[in-house]
């Protein structure tokens, strides 16, 4: 990754900065204005990070879209859309630097009724078991692998969708298995997963892995108070606290990918499919698909991008992005106004010729170094004794000292040789504190010998209002609609 191509010696300057204003980077998931007006193809955030489960290593990538669900609405509920294609896109090899997809991954989703003769759309009674008689509305997806340099399509599988967590109708997703109660936390084995997500994770016979369903927003930061004039308040709201997503999780074996010795890059788009009318019998016909949405590494269109370009960038590839975006990285607006509003005017961000920035997200994929150790995960941290989070982890990643050994990179000077990022931008793990990193990346100069970092720097909210899975699918489980309170409270 370029952005660590400089040399980081033991030596560098560490300036503590008390950094209230700039975190205009946060990701609030409306990133551009076209695309807020179609939740359910507006993707929120993508993952990706190396894994290892019964001792298979894994690519693990995940796309979450529909913001802001509040959980327990009716009769009708949040879902997948018919209507729009999920994909999720790996960059192999000579792929990997012009942002061309080497393999995606398509999620197509179905939605079918029970009892259509009912007001009770989603739920006809308490759900002991996914798809039961009780679960009326019920969607399921089809996986398929399409490779770009042969043309090879293929069906990897199909899935069901779990319910949403309604409360009552839903007791198996909360604590004690009643509906009254909060929803589970994250746990550290497979065993303990609640029921509904323990039954809708499914391995397809050449050993990929999948699961789609209603998630907790495993993002946090205190958008509100950033986008209020930032003014921002201590402690920080999580303006995402207490609200659902839905979530696309795939594992991927790494001999799909070529092996472990290299560098991939991840990104995700939404697609939806345009209608058309017969001419001929004025009957609805199904269109092709056109890309609404995209999304690789956090923050790149919210932050860096001008309003004049956001909805051009979700309607690109990132083979356009050196051409269309790089300007923005290069020279971004937000340093000028951290320096001129946060600093008054004398502030420590660079404004101008920002490689380190452009290494990071041009092309747009959040890159991925698969020759190391599976990821840290987070868990609950030290308040969850049962599932806290791996030793050494740090939401900061690099700038919390969490770092991995690459065998494919000459990592950090002034490290042992190999020594990388342990989270974003190596990856982003559910947990990664990206704001906080963005910010320190921002007002840090990372282009020398050695790096100048100011910070870390921060938004004063350092934590996600539920404990994440330490295990398949990772993303925490959805808040219960009846029981669950909304930033912080």
């Amino acid at each position: 990754m370029k952005l660590f191509k400089h040399t980081w010696r033991a030596g560098a300057v560490f300036a503590s900065v008390t950094f209230l204003g700039g975190q205009a980077l946060a990701s609030s998931h409306m990133d551009a204005p076209l695309i807020t007006l179609d939740p359910a193809a507006n993707t929120t955030d993508v993952y990706a990070f190396r894994s290892q489960s019964n001792g298979i290593q894994y690519l693990t990538a995940a796309l979450a879209v529909y913001p802001f669900e509040d959980p327990g609405i009716g009769p009708n509920k949040y879902n997948f859309d018919d209507d729009v294609r999920y994909e999720i896109h790996i960059a192999t090899g000579k792929d990997l630097g012009k942002g061309r997809s080497t393999l995606t991954y398509q999620f197509d989703f179905k939605t079918r009724f029970k009892n259509e003769n009912t007001i009770l759309q989603s739920y006809l009674g308490v759900i002991e078991d996914v798809d039961d008689a009780a679960q009326n509305l019920t969607q399921t997806y089809t996986v398929r692998q399409v490779n770009h340099h042969n043309g090879y399509k293929r069906k990897l599988g199909t899935g069901v969708v779990p319910p949403n967590n309604q409360g009552i109708a839903t007791p198996k997703y909360n604590q004690d298995d009643d509906g009254e109660n909060p929803a589970k936390g994250g746990v550290a084995y497979a065993s303990d997963l609640d029921r509904y997500t323990a039954q809708t994770v499914f391995t397809f016979d050449d050993g990929h892995r999948a699961f789609a369903g209603q998630r907790d927003d495993g993002f946090y930061g205190d958008i509100q108070a950033i986008f209020d004039l930032l003014q921002l308040r201590d402690p920080g709201k999580d303006a995402q606290g207490g609200f659902n997503v839905h979530t696309i999780v795939i594992d991927i074996p790494l001999h799909e990918l070529g092996g472990d010795r290299q560098v991939v890059g991840v990104y995700a788009t939404t697609s939806r499919r345009k209608r058309t009318i017969l001419r001929t019998s004025g009957n609805k016909t199904r269109g092709e698909f056109v890309q609404v949405g995209r999304q690789g590494n956090p923050l790149f269109a919210e932050g860096f991008v001008a309003i004049a370009d956001k909805d051009v960038y979700n309607r690109t590839s990132p083979t356009r992005d050196r051409k269309l975006f790089k300007q923005y990285a290069e020279t971004p607006e937000l340093a000028a106004l951290i320096n001129a509003i946060v600093f008054a005017g004398n502030g420590p961000a660079v404004e101008t010729d920002r490689s380190d920035l452009v290494g990071i997200f041009i092309p747009d994929l959040i890159k991925v170094d698969l020759s190391t150790g599976p990821a840290r995960l987070a868990g609950g941290g030290p308040t969850h004794p049962t599932n806290p989070d791996d030793m050494d982890f740090s939401r900061l990643s690099v700038f919390g000292r969490d770092v991995l050994t690459s065998t494919v990179q000459a990592g950090l000077p002034g490290f042992p040789a190999g020594t990388i990022p342990g989270g974003w931008p190596n990856g982003r793990r559910f947990g990664d504190d990206v704001v906080d990193i963005a910010v320190t990346a921002a007002i840090s100069d990372l282009r020398g010998d050695p790096l100048i970092i100011n910070g870390p720097a921060g938004d004063n909210v350092d934590a996600n209002d539920i404990a994440y899975n330490k295990v398949f699918p990772y993303a925490s489980t959805p808040l219960n609609g009846r029981n669950h309170g909304h930033h912080g409270d």
